[in-house]
């Protein structure tokens, strides 16, 4: 009959869909059932009169008062007399008057040993009895007899029960006298101290009360409405009261089951209005907590009936209450173990019934209080409310469980579908939630939990159908619910058929639950479950006219899911869903991927590569991100508590870490210029918007170092752009010139911008598309796009292909609108472009004859003014641009040259800033010579790295670069890293090796540069020589011995030997370190 997923255990019969059948109404088969939960109880045995009963109640009827008071006064005596023996029956015992008195009463005189009898006939006798005073005394013995027994103890409550007929007042005042009496008396002794007899007669006294109270709603029948809330009220006080003990639960038990049976056939009832509903069904969920987890006997059973019974009265269990019902229940019957673990692990006890019965018969009271909750009422409600409470069951790792819990909604289902007709108001959301649910056991472990899970995802879509009026719709579903998983093909057509109808047939509410449900459980342990959720999502995402009101909700609950996910194939699925979602609706996904989080955030990253698997939805994502970066709040909002919320700048930072996407490299290198002047505008804004704090706190060469402030976020940003498009010449020529420090203050901003342009000119660095945009951006109505737009402009004027992209008269025009610009830089820019070479060829001749002029007076040896003149040099050089100075470059640079040793710090940091500049803006047709100069100027170039002065050192890298760019060295890349963030003598050693392995062969020529600074007056150009002779030496001496001549080797000897008179202590010990090494290196050489 039932499967509970343990193996063979027998299975439930599944009714067919197709062939609905009558189910009996709950209600109906409970009270077959409460009617038969009376075995084992004596008072409860008896509730079908014994035969003679009749004839002894007329024969009581026609006894005298004191005749009556003299037969209870012979049972009474008679039972307190033998009390002791009450256990030991098989002894004959003979008692003249206790026999006398069933000869009178026409019984057997053998059935004196049965004290059931004589309890039953004191109750008759008290209930016939006509005299109050009487009944008040037998009753006041009858209670004081031992409770010790249960056998006293049931009997009791039975004669009380019986003179509650007719002596109701009567009996109630004794039981509250005993209440206040001896219970008080009983509960008061600590239950760890040792009892005395007298303690023992009284201990149990809480259940003979509680048996009392069932029997007297039991025996009242029709008088019971006005006194039930009193009763149950009492009965809750015994239990709440009382020893916790097994003897005060089965009274309990026994008691609720006689009231409510006796409730249940009070035809008044149901118009009642009770008060005490909620404690009692509290004490009984007590009881079914305090179950062990195993079966021995019906109390499961009894306790879930019971409770079934007493909610079907006035008022309605509470939400809470039913709940808290719901709960307890659930656990309590699916928590026990599988059936063949029952079987093999429940303890033997005499009489104990079978197992499988008690288990079956507990499994179908569960299903029958479920049942008679949906009757109470039959809407979606609370077909939703009743699932939730087997959530927590489906999701189970133990088999047996979630086949228990998915049994019992498939039954549940079942009758609602057959016998009830829901509530057509009622469309809860939740249900797409428990469709979900049930849809993702499709693929259990367990086969009889993959059959339910499929009929029970039929049946409430039948219940949909009903409340829609569509009941054609069903027909389609028949043809779902049967087929192979297995079998790949056919199951994925199945599914795909499945998500369209749940699409077509949910509302969007609950599909939208249902949605949610399968990205809760991406992150499942359960593989099988957690792989068919990924399947069903791809698939909705993928269904055409995916709804955009969903989109919001998928994404958070995937964010927030995806820190569990850990399967490789399941982020795969997830990548291809939220692709599909983005190519259907791109500007509702990223505006919501962007609200999610903080860009810097690890998981947000992975919803945007899976954006970029798709080419051009990544476009369209750019595209996105750079119009959501220019919605530029005014100041008031920037300064604000929600400023890290603004869309603005959340797209900032989203496109800094794209950058560094490689997914969207490409998609990156096409939308460059966009972003490029987006950037440089984002930048102008915060400054100008005063949002600079933490500008100049960010250590960029801290790989863990994250940019905070908007303001510096805007700036790295700027730099990756070049960095990582591999563009790192330009980055590296702004930062060699410490130009990108001119971005961080408003007033130096247009400085920086037009360095960036002049370094992207010259390298050639997206001319063409930067060019067009910028031209764009002059057109612009806010003056921060002219100011950016103009500078670019001008600086690319000195490009020798401008006029490539874009015609001469469309610069002219638009230079001469920048002319009409309210912003004071955009007209000077403007007619700073207007007056260049490339507009004006005729300037070019005029400018070299005045640098030839400025020339002459440059080689004059006592020149007074060298720095102001290589100033304006380097301004005319600058204004020349892609014209070149011709011949000059050559003379300059020689000049140059000459200068880097001069005794003023200012002189060399000029004159090496100004090598540099000549040999970039030389021109193409002198570079063969200015390669020669280049190179000649590289090793005094390194050691003025280490030049006292820092300017000087800075400015030696910069030419350096600049140096090794135009001899198109090895690891030039490597080189500007060393360069810009190397740090002691591992940098230094790196920037040795790279120079060195790029000129393979020139030591001659190296060395000789090198021997010239041993007698440099400043003592770290001085070292700067020594170390790099000594490395020379010490790891090249194989190639020097194969390169260098004689005359070479007699220079080096001789330099050295003039060392060893230095006093100097570095110097002697560099001299005594390598001496050595010379001496064997001229032997080589000699011979």
């Amino acid at each position: 009959m039932l499967n509970d997923g343990s193996g063979q255990s027998p299975q439930r019969p599944a009714p067919s869909v197709y062939e609905k059948t009558r189910h009996s109404l709950p209600r109906q088969e409970q009270e077959l059932e409460l009617n038969n939960l009376d075995s084992g109880l004596l008072g409860e045995c008896l509730n079908i009169l014994p035969s003679w009963e009749d004839m002894v109640v007329s024969k009581i009827k026609n006894m005298m008062i004191t005749e009556q008071g003299l037969a209870l006064d012979t049972i009474c005596n008679f039972l307190e007399e033998h009390n002791q023996l009450w256990e030991k029956q098989k002894e004959a015992h003979r008692d003249a008057s206790v026999k006398k008195l069933l000869e009178f009463l026409s019984l057997d005189p053998k059935e004196a040993a049965d004290k059931a009898i004589l309890f039953h006939l004191y109750g008759l006798i008290l209930r016939e009895c006509p005299s109050e005073e009487q009944v008040q005394c037998h009753l006041a013995s009858l209670l004081e007899l031992s409770h010790q027994h249960s056998s006293q103890r049931e009997g009791i409550a039975l004669a009380v029960g019986l003179a509650s007929t007719k002596h109701l007042q009567e009996v109630w005042a004794l039981l509250e006298h005993l209440g206040r009496t001896k219970f008080l008396r009983s509960a008061a002794v600590s239950p760890d101290s040792q009892p005395s007899d007298h303690h023992l007669r009284w201990k149990w006294v809480s259940s003979t009360s509680l048996l009392c109270y069932g029997q007297i709603a039991k025996h009242i029948k029709k008088d019971i409405l006005p006194w039930v809330d009193n009763i149950a009220s009492r009965m809750v006080y015994y239990y709440s009261c009382g020893p916790c003990d097994e003897i005060l639960k089965s009274s309990f038990l026994s008691a609720a089951i006689l009231l409510t049976r006796s409730l249940r056939d009070e035809h008044g009832a149901q118009r009642y209005k009770f008060t005490q509903i909620p404690e009692l069904v509290q004490c009984l969920l007590g009881i079914l907590q305090k179950e062990p987890n195993f079966l021995t006997t019906f109390s499961r059973q009894k306790v879930i009936l019971v409770i079934m019974g007493l909610s079907n009265l006035r008022p309605r269990l509470t939400p809470l209450l039913k709940s808290q019902v719901l709960k307890t229940c659930l656990h309590s019957v699916y928590k026990l173990p599988s059936t063949e673990a029952l079987k093999s692990g429940s303890p033997s006890l005499e009489r104990a019934p079978d197992i499988m019965v008690l288990y079956k018969k507990t499994i179908r009271a569960l299903d029958l209080l479920l049942q008679n909750f949906i009757s109470e009422n039959p809407s979606m409600d609370e077909v939703c409310f009743l699932l939730q409470h087997t959530e927590h069951w489906l999701k189970s790792d133990e088999n047996h469980e979630r086949c228990r819990a998915v049994q019992s909604i498939f039954l549940l289902l079942q009758y609602a579908v057959d016998s009830l007709k829901l509530a057509e108001e009622a469309m809860p959301s939740m249900l797409g939630h428990q469709i979900g649910l049930l849809t993702l056991l499709w693929r259990d472990k367990d086969e009889s939990t993959q059959q339910h899970s499929h009929h029970c995802v039929f049946l409430l879509m039948q219940l949909v159908f009903q409340q829609k009026g569509k009941l054609e719709e069903s027909t389609q579903w028949s043809k779902m619910t049967h087929f192979e998983i297995n079998k790949s093909r056919e199951w994925e057509e199945k599914l795909y058929h499945v998500v369209k109808a749940f699409k077509k047939d949910l509302t969007v509410a609950q599909h939208t639950q249902l949605i949610l449900t399968l990205v809760h459980n991406l992150g499942s342990d359960n593989y099988l479950r957690c792989d068919l959720a990924a399947q069903l999502l791809l698939m909705m995402c993928e269904e055409p006219g995916f709804r955009k009101e969903q989109v919001a909700e998928l994404l958070q609950g995937l964010f927030q899911e995806l820190p569990n996910i850990h399967s490789r194939s399941i982020q795969q699925t997830i990548s291809k869903a939220t692709m599909a979602l983005g190519i259907q609706h791109t500007q509702e996904v990223v505006e919501v991927v962007l609200s999610l989080c903080h860009p810097s955030e690890r998981w947000i990253l992975l919803l945007w590569k899976a954006l970029a698997t798709n080419y051009h939805l990544s476009r369209d994502v750019i595209t996105l991100l750079y119009i959501k970066l220019k919605l530029r709040p005014p100041r008031k909002l920037l300064q604000s508590k929600y400023q890290a919320h603004l869309v603005s700048l959340m797209a900032l930072g989203t496109i800094y870490e794209l950058l560094y996407t490689p997914e969207y490299r490409n998609t990156v290198r096409w939308a460059f210029a966009g972003i490029l002047l987006g950037l440089l505008t984002e930048l102008y804004y915060l400054l100008e918007m005063g949002l600079v704090q933490g500008i100049f706190d960010y250590q960029e060469d801290n790989i863990a170092s994250k940019p905070h402030g908007p303001c510096r976020t805007c700036l790295e940003a700027l730099k990756g752009l070049f960095w990582t498009n591999q563009y790192w010449e330009v980055f590296a020529d702004l930062k060699l010139t410490q130009a990108w420090e001119l971005f961080g203050k408003l007033e130096t901003f247009t400085r920086g911008v037009t360095l960036l342009a002049r370094a992207m000119a010259h390298y050639n660095c997206e001319v063409k598309a930067v060019l067009g945009q910028a031209l764009i951006s002059l057109k612009s109505t806010e003056e921060r796009d002219n100011i950016v737009g103009i500078c670019i402009i001008t600086e690319f004027l000195n490009s020798p292909d401008v006029f490539q992209y874009v015609s001469r008269k469309a610069i002219d025009n638009s230079l001469s609108m920048g002319l009409s610009s309210r912003n004071r830089t955009v007209r000077a820019m403007s007619l700073q472009g207007l007056g260049s070479t490339l507009m004006h060829p005729n300037k070019v001749t005029l400018l070299r004859s005045k640098l030839m002029e400025l020339l002459d007076n440059f080689l004059k040896p006592e020149f007074k003014d060298p720095v102001g003149l290589m100033e304006i040099m380097g301004h005319l050089l600058h204004c020349l641009g892609v014209q070149g100075i011709g011949t000059l470059s050559f003379k300059i640079a020689q000049h140059l040259l000459s200068l880097f040793t001069d005794e003023r710090a200012k002189v060399r940091e000029c004159a090496i800033f100004l090598f540099g500049d000549v040999i970039h803006y030389g021109g193409k047709k002198f570079h063969q010579s200015l390669k020669i100069l280049a190179f000649q100027a590289t090793v005094p170039l390194l050691f003025h790295m280490a030049d006292p002065c820092p300017e000087v050192a800075m400015k030696a890298k910069f030419t350096f670069l600049r140096c090794a760019i135009l001899l198109k060295w090895e690891f030039r890349k490597e080189l500007f890293s060393k360069l810009a963030w190397g740090q002691g003598l591992g940098a230094a050693n790196d920037i040795f090796v790279y120079m060195i392995e790029s000129n393979f062969g020139n030591y001659q020529q190296f060395l000789s540069q090198a021997l010239m600074y041993l007698d440099s007056p400043h003592k770290t150009l001085k070292g700067a020589a020594m170390r790099f002779i000594g490395a020379l030496l010490q790891d090249y001496f194989s190639d020097l011995c194969f390169y260098l001549t004689k005359d070479d080797v007699i220079i080096l000897k001789n330099y050295l030997e003039a060392l060893s008179h230095d006093t100097d202590s570095r110097t002697r010990r560099f001299y005594l370190n390598h001496w050595d090494d010379v001496v064997e290196l001229s032997h080589y050489v000699m011979s």
